[in-house]
């Protein structure tokens, strides 16, 4: 069959790009080697949230004193949770599957590869194969788990997240390889479940990409619950043969053994571009990433690529942008839209991490503004000045803003506390309108809110702090 648009993956980029480009009246096919709505609906960003609100409501429950109420014998029940996740998961890939009926995108099971300019060839879970004729076809073959050569998953005792989700039985303890976004957040949920989890992190500190104010406030509220926390360390290899894990530790003071039941790889993300056909058809890489410019051409003219498998930030919404933007671009190419699309700015991109407190950040940290020459003013609000979270219990962390001090541009923030995941869109809008420090004092927020801490913290950046 022939299209117009073939999109290689349904992922939170795929999906996005095959909608738009039905939308823009393309003959849109999209090709899926196994699950609509790939790993962030299937094994990432929607099951974690549906396991995290779990930890929470138990959390809630074991503390419901605090909040003048008893609750007796309360307990969890792992293997429900567990399903709870799953069935959210599967909910919202039908939800998938019915988008694409609704846009009439013809769906194709079966692993692609790239045969030749305008054709893919799909093989299917029987083992036969055919190709699909396509006029663009757009790479959003989305990433998986990195693997260190020193950490081997074996699925039962070394783990990646997409295991960490359906683990039959809770473990006692755990050990967690790495604290970016999917090892805080593993670490937290399953502590708050009761597992004694040590984090072990080779950088000088937990969540090394966020600026440093946040990271040691998360240590802070970590260590309060209990979890170990290894910095400057790396697991140097492992012994499976017992009945748990025996991890050896290189520390900075020496070298430590840790036992567990189970040792959570979570080392990062590596892009899925392998057996797709890139070399043969000449297509650039880098570094493990395929090479595209600003509209998600790649070096092959009728070849695009979005999200994970390209050097952008390895994020949900920064695929579906792509994959919009590309649609668009492709309509435009062939008359059906009527410009080229705004390029994305890598530069504010809102990053959320959904532990407990959670984590927002966009924009420069404060390292980075001082490094890029900027004279800067920092505010700070403290949760623990704010009347919605003293009223809902969750006084923990802080709002810090950054400006520059010349103009006022609104350079950066960086949340930490309950719910800042819903609060960091507030400025993500603001810079994107080149908004000033003068424009949030005068934009009125609402009270009370956990949400006016982003206008307190501005106030306090310029010295006009009414709360604290």
């Amino acid at each position: 069959m022939a299209y117009d648009v073939i999109v290689l993956g349904s992922g939170p980029g795929g999906y996005p790009a095959a909608i738009r480009a039905s939308q823009l009246g393309f003959k849109v096919a999209i090709i899926e080697k196994e699950s609509l709505g790939g790993v962030c609906l299937n094994w990432g960003c929607i099951p974690t949230k549906a396991l995290l609100k779990s930890a929470q409501v138990y959390e809630y429950l074991k503390h419901a004193q605090n909040y003048g109420i008893k609750a007796t014998g309360v307990e969890h029940d792992f293997e429900a949770v567990i399903k709870r996740s799953r069935g959210v998961a599967d909910k919202m890939s039908k939800g998938v599957q019915f988008l694409m009926k609704k846009n009439k995108i013809d769906v194709i099971m079966g692993f692609g590869k790239l045969k030749a300019k305008g054709q893919v060839e799909v093989t299917g879970a029987d083992g036969k194969a055919q190709v699909v004729e396509g006029k663009h076809i757009v790479i959003a073959t989305g990433g998986r788990w990195r693997e260190l050569p020193n950490l081997p998953i074996d699925g039962k005792k070394v783990i990646s997240y997409r295991e960490a989700m359906v683990l039959p039985q809770q473990p006692k303890s755990m050990i967690v390889v790495g604290s970016g976004a999917i090892g805080v957040e593993f670490a937290d949920f399953y502590n708050t479940m009761g597992t004694k989890v040590t984090i072990v992190e080779f950088m000088p500190r937990i969540v090394p990409v966020e600026d440093e104010d946040i990271s040691k406030e998360l240590e802070k509220q970590y260590k309060k619950k209990g979890i170990e926390i290894m910095t400057n360390s790396s697991v140097e290899s492992l012994d499976t043969t017992g009945n748990g894990v025996k991890a050896k530790v290189k520390t900075q003071s020496g070298e430590v053994t840790l036992e567990a039941d189970v040792v959570l790889s979570a080392v990062g993300v590596v892009a899925n571009i392998e057996n797709i056909g890139l070399e043969q058809l000449g297509i650039k890489t880098e570094k493990g990433k395929i090479i595209v410019d600003k509209y998600g051409k790649t070096s092959v003219d009728g070849f695009y690529a979005i999200g994970d498998c390209t050097p952008g930030q390895a994020l949900a919404h920064v695929a579906g942008k792509e994959g919009v933007n590309v649609s668009e671009y492709i309509g435009f190419l062939e008359k059906k839209f009527h410009h080229q699309p705004e390029g994305i700015d890598y530069n504010n991109v809102p990053g959320c991490t959904y532990c407990s407190p959670e984590i927002a950040s966009i924009g420069f940290t404060e390292k980075a503004a001082k490094e890029a020459g900027y004279e800067i003013k920092v505010g700070k609000f403290p949760f623990m000045a704010s009347g919605k979270a003293s009223a809902s219990g969750s006084t923990e962390g802080f709002v810090k803003v950054i400006f520059d001090a010349k103009y006022g541009e609104f350079l950066g923030a960086h949340m930490i506390g309950n719910n800042v995941t819903e609060m960091i869109a507030e400025v993500s809008v603001a810079r994107k309108l080149e908004t000033t420090a003068h424009e949030i004092l005068n934009a009125i927020h609402p009270h009370p809110t956990m949400s006016e801490a982003v206008k307190e913290a501005t106030a306090a950046a310029y010295g006009e702090a009414i709360d604290i």
